[in-house]
């Protein structure tokens, strides 16, 4: 039997007084003996200590059933099981999951029902043995299938499961009944967004021991692949032969044309087939719209009856606002009028109500025209950190919109505005189109259209508790420390403030200046830029509003000099993160926030403000090349691009918007590659939900 080396080198010097025994005689043969005997005990008692610490670690072992396989291991195979099992946290760092670490995840086709009574469940019991046991490929599968599978685990792996979880056990008996009611209600506005784009139509195509490809399919919302590495690779599908989803928006013969929105922008009757909140159909061998409430009747029943039943839940008078909103959104599933429920919406703040919902179709992004609002539900708590800021910049509302129309110019001419300024939520779960494959919303202004935010009464919040996790910043810092230099580097802190504070102005910049319902020579935006690029424009302007107004800010000593340049390298690593997601979707449609992220940085660049030395060793001191930003001169290059877009906006000047997506989307003045390469080492943020009530 081989012993360990360790406890080899303890027996053999024992071993030698021993052997020198053999040749001796009297006096010095009785004091080699003993010395023997000596180093024989000795011998015996480190052995005993030995077996003892064995004997030891055999018994730790006995009480901690539960190991075998670290944390990120743990949750990336329970992802590709599609299991809602999320192991939160190694609290007491012995390596073993424990009954208080684990999470139940929401929006899986399956509950886990994983602790009871402080105690592991037969059924987790059984679902830890198949995730700590080695994994097999599959078998039995074509080479073009076993790579096919090969691309969804790639898929799945590039997003980093990270938890939102609120614990409301301690809540009244009536606001957990509100929650189950806000909860089926998000799960009827995911039945109508899988419906609208076309994922509930194949998902009967997703083989039922595939649980790879249903895990993708579940969290990508269809069969296309969203990650970064393989998002272009039409080989990455959750569905054998790449069938993919027909967007329940359009007839789906006409999707086939790649060009089909240009052909519904042209059509004499397109204002009414490409409105926000209907569907085109095919009527008597023309097309038509048709309401959403008249498309989808009992789906919009569901999301209704719930939506009451969520407002007559809520007996405390001081959330008076939030049940009006909730019986007049619940009217508007029925009716497709939405502009009473944004009325509703408009009057609730951080200080009439401890809530934040808003459950409406709203954002166009997902659609591959960029017209058709989609299903969504976001649902949260009240942070009331907020109003600190709100108490700041309220009173420069009107000042923030003068300068911006003084910068731009004419046809633009200020206009008075009286927005909200945002509310900071701590998010408590999303569905359908909040709820994304890989990354989520950090801030929102709503609604879009109409006589609530043409008047500046529209709502805005910054989502407070997303992205803060010690994960998520651990792999910022590391994302940003392998493209900035040193001295750069030493403006970006892990705080949250300065994102927040991004956040704000750009969502604020969202009702300042020439926005979606502004009109020149009588077309808004959408009409005159086409859906995708509107989108893409009306993002540019926000966040680079977010830029501008910081110096604003810092001349009226509302910031600090550091707040002020952690604010813009907080931008400037953003911009990367987005950047490195592409800037088109597999079908060819713009990625508005990565594309506005390579205007931005090419423009800085443009002007010297943001530099890319090819000598220069990151902040990581392992990378060559890095960025660095001259932050005194910033504010100016940054005033230089408000007016450029804004101009652009202003005037409809279409040829100049694609002229600057020719040259920093599609062009090379960003080191594109570069960035996707450096940030994709790590895994995007895939945010996941659970609640404990």
């Amino acid at each position: 039997m081989r012993l360990p080396r360790a406890f080899a080198a303890l027996l053999l010097p024992s071993l030698l007084p021993a052997l020198l025994v053999t040749g001796c005689h009297g006096k010095e043969k009785a004091a080699a003996a003993a010395a023997a005997a000596s180093a024989s005990a000795a011998a015996s008692a480190s052995a005993a200590r030995l077996a003892a610490a064995s004997a030891s670690a055999t018994k730790a072992k006995a009480v901690l059933p539960h190991s075998g396989i670290e944390r990120t291991e743990l949750n990336k195979r329970a992802v590709r099981q599609n299991l809602p099992l999320y192991w939160v946290a190694d609290k007491n760092k012995d390596g073993a999951v424990d009954p208080d670490e684990v999470a139940s995840l929401l929006f899986y086709p399956q509950d886990g029902h994983w602790v009871e009574n402080g105690k592991f469940t037969p059924e987790f019991e059984t679902k830890f043995e198949a995730l700590r046991a080695p994994e097999k490929p599959r078998a039995g599968l074509s080479p073009e299938e076993t790579k096919r599978h090969e691309l969804i685990v790639s898929e799945l792996d590039q997003g980093a499961q990270t938890l939102v979880h609120t614990d409301f056990r301690a809540a009244s008996p009536t606001d957990r009944a509100f929650v189950t009611h806000m909860l089926a209600a998000a799960k009827g506005i995911d039945d109508l967004y899988a419906t609208m784009t076309g994922a509930k139509g194949v998902a009967g195509l997703v083989a039922s021991d595939d649980l790879a490809s249903q895990s993708a399919f579940r969290r990508n919302w269809g069969p296309r692949c969203r990650a970064p590495q393989t998002e272009q690779d039409p080989a990455c599908s959750a569905i054998p032969g790449a069938v993919p989803a027909v967007c329940d928006a359009y007839p789906g013969g006409l999707q086939s044309n790649p060009k089909f929105c240009e052909d519904l922008e042209k059509r004499p009757n397109a204002k009414a087939l490409l409105d926000h909140f209907v569907v085109v159909r095919e009527v008597a061998g023309k097309l038509a719209p048709v309401s959403y409430a008249a498309a989808y009747p009992a789906q919009m029943k569901v999301v209704s009856d719930e939506l009451k039943a969520g407002a007559a839940a809520l007996t405390d008078p001081s959330e008076a606002a939030l049940k009006t909103y909730l019986e007049t959104a619940a009217a508007s599933f029925l009716s497709n009028d939405w502009a009473a429920a944004d009325e509703a919406w408009s009057k609730m703040n951080a200080q009439n109500s401890k809530w934040f919902v808003r459950a409406a179709a709203d954002e166009v992004y997902w659609d591959p025209c960029n017209h058709k609002a989609g299903f969504h539900m976001t649902f949260a708590t009240i942070n009331k950190d907020s109003l600190r800021w709100q108490e700041k910049l309220t009173p420069i509302e009107g000042e923030m919109e003068e300068v911006l129309a003084a910068l731009v110019g004419a046809p633009y001419a200020a206009r008075k505005v009286t927005f909200h300024l945002p509310d900071f939520i701590d998010i408590v779960f999303n569905a359908g189109d909040d709820r994304n494959a890989i990354g989520a919303t950090i801030g929102q202004s709503l609604p879009n259209w109409g006589k609530v935010v043409s008047e500046g009464r529209g709502r805005t919040v910054a989502m407070s508790n997303l992205y803060t996790d010690p994960d998520s910043l651990a792999i910022r810092r590391k994302q940003a420390e392998s493209l900035l230099g040193a001295e750069t580097m030493k403006s970006y802190v892990d705080s949250a403030e300065p994102g927040l504070l991004s956040t704000i102005l750009h969502e604020a910049t969202h009702n300042l200046g020439p926005a979606h319902e502004y009109a020149y020579k009588g077309k808004i935006d959408d009409q005159a830029f086409g859906g995708g690029m509107a989108s893409m424009l009306e993002e540019l302007k926000a966040q680079t509003g977010a830029l501008y107004y910081v110096e604003l800010l810092r001349k009226k000593g509302l910031i600090t000099d550091d707040l002020a340049r952690q604010t813009y390298a907080d931008a400037i690593v953003w911009s990367f993160g987005h950047i490195s997601r592409g800037m088109y979707e597999a079908t060819g449609g713009r990625k508005p926030y990565s594309q506005l992220s390579a205007i931005q940085l090419g423009m800085l660049m443009d002007d010297g403000v943001l530099k890319w030395d090819a000598s220069l060793t990151a902040a990581n001191g392992k990378d060559k090349g890095a960025f660095v930003i001259d932050y005194p001169k910033l504010p100016a290059s940054v005033e230089k691009m408000m007016q450029t877009i804004g101009r652009i906006k202003a005037t409809n000047d279409k040829a100049a918007a694609e002229a600057l997506a020719a040259k920093y989307v599609d062009g090379t003045v960003v080191p594109q590659d570069v960035i996707t390469k450096r940030e994709l080492r790590f895994p995007k943020a895939s945010f996941v939900y659970s609640i404990d009530m």
